[in-house]
């Protein structure tokens, strides 16, 4: 029996995912890469892979409220099937009930034993008929796992943005986190102007409309194959959300000028800082694995860039080399990604409080030591693609208590209009995806005294 060659290829996705802990962006890549696929069918698996991957939790309450099987006794092939059959029938509109079924069946009978299709076939027409009487956890009885079985994020996630933000923006929050983000692009003004690349956008087909805040954003509208595009070869543009073009931006590089971006890759802010600097300049593009250096280097090629000096370096490890010598320090420190879980929805599944605790304690040695790089009335940006206190204001006030020698500075002067808030002023500021319809990410800028 014949199974769908998309919907196959989304499970191995998955399985790889779920059961192998690939990181989703890589796993996809690799799975649409080892296929000649037609554009339609690309896009199918990418919204088949990340939306079982954003509604897993959800989908997980609803195979066990309608399966004689406890999950963990379910095997990892089958619960991937079931979890990407009921994600067609829950949370789409285009694809018939009667597809998502049979073709779940297929594939069970492929991956599983001679029962499974039986199974799978029962768990899913049981889903069909009684998908309106599915019942949450009452939310008067207990509101956070109410919360986090509805919007599919963790009981412990759910538990801190309640406590931080209230039970209404909670809610918008996780609401942003399960949709589809924007697709944003950078134009790299060294080699092409805006209008450039918006015609030849438009030439190959593609609808694009300008960004939120930055002049050098630009939203496509469902986009085919990046790199097939001609733009994309003559490198006029670099993939990018809005968010991390604000870091460089708040950075205010100069041409001329010594910058370190001490963890860097894959580099999407070291290149723009070298636009931002005409071409002109030193940037010192560091990371602690090779193979991530080698696409810097590909990406600088093809946006002829050679400002840019990639190299392996552990930012953990002070280099003397360095001392007091930097005009500008970027320190886009390591997080949780609790900002991106739009575009990395793995990322509810993968991360802790636990892994939360040990990143801060790398977060303030990394800033601590991006710190020392900087030179008398030097600027040192800290950023992270996560939201909350602890991994942003927190080390960010940590650290100026412990090196009064820095200071926070008014950010308003480099930010579009629409972000020029109070919270600015103060140096520092969160984004949001609910509020600002960017990814989540925090910035602050600080600026060494210059005696």
């Amino acid at each position: 029996m014949s199974v769908d060659k998309p919907r196959e290829i989304a499970l191995k996705i998955l399985y790889d995912i779920n059961e192998n802990g690939a990181y989703s962006s890589i796993a996809i890549n690799k799975g649409l890469e080892a296929y000649e696929l037609k554009g339609v069918d690309r896009a199918f698996i990418t919204e088949l892979v990340y939306g079982t991957l954003k509604w897993r939790l959800s989908i997980d309450w609803i195979i066990e409220s309608f399966s004689s099987i406890r999950l963990k006794k379910i095997s990892p092939w089958i619960i991937n099937i079931l979890r990407l059959g009921i994600y067609q029938l829950m949370y789409t509109s285009r694809v018939p009930e009667s597809a998502a079924c049979n073709e779940s069946v297929r594939l069970s009978k492929k991956y599983g034993h001679a029962a499974a299709g039986g199974y799978v076939n029962a768990v899913m027409r049981s889903v069909v008929r009684n998908r309106e009487g599915i019942k949450y956890p009452n939310p008067l009885n207990d509101l956070q796992k109410h919360l986090s079985i509805k919007y599919s994020h963790p009981e412990w996630m759910v538990r801190e943005w309640l406590c931080e933000f209230g039970e209404d923006f909670t809610k918008e929050l996780m609401e942003a986190n399960n949709g589809i983000p924007d697709f944003t692009v950078r134009v790299n003004r060294l080699k092409a102007s805006m209008e450039q690349l918006s015609e030849s956008l438009k030439s190959e087909g593609l609808e694009t409309s300008p960004g939120r805040y930055a002049v050098d954003a630009l939203v496509i509208k469902l986009p085919s194959s990046i790199a097939r595009l001609e733009a994309f070869r003559k490198g006029w543009f670099q993939v990018q959300d809005e968010s991390s073009m604000l870091a460089s931006i708040v950075l205010d590089p100069k041409p001329g000028e010594l910058v370190m971006d001490i963890c860097s890759a894959p580099g999407g802010k070291a290149l723009h800082i070298a636009a931002l600097m005409e071409g002109r300049g030193e940037i010192i593009a560091r990371d602690i694995h090779m193979h991530k250096l080698e696409l810097i280097r590909q990406s600088a090629q093809r946006l002829g860039i050679n400002i840019i000096t990639p190299e392996m370096y552990d930012a953990c490890v002070l280099d003397h080399n360095y001392i007091d010598r930097a005009d500008r320090v970027l320190v886009d420190a390591p997080c949780t990604g609790l900002g991106i879980i739009r575009r990395k929805p793995d990322i509810k599944w993968s991360r802790s409080i636990e892994d939360r605790d040990e990143i801060i304690r790398l977060q303030k040695k990394i800033l601590n030591i991006g710190a020392r790089y900087v030179k008398r009335g030097g600027c040192l940006v800290y950023s992270t693609c996560t939201i909350g206190h602890r991994e942003n204001e927190d080390v960010v006030m940590g650290f100026i208590s412990e090196n009064p020698e820095f200071q926070l500075e008014d950010m308003t002067p480099f930010l579009p209009g629409p972000l020029k808030r109070p919270q600015a002023k103060k140096g520092y500021m969160q984004l949001f995806p609910n509020t600002d319809g960017i990814d989540g990410f925090f910035i602050s800028r600080l600026v060494r005294k210059p005696i």
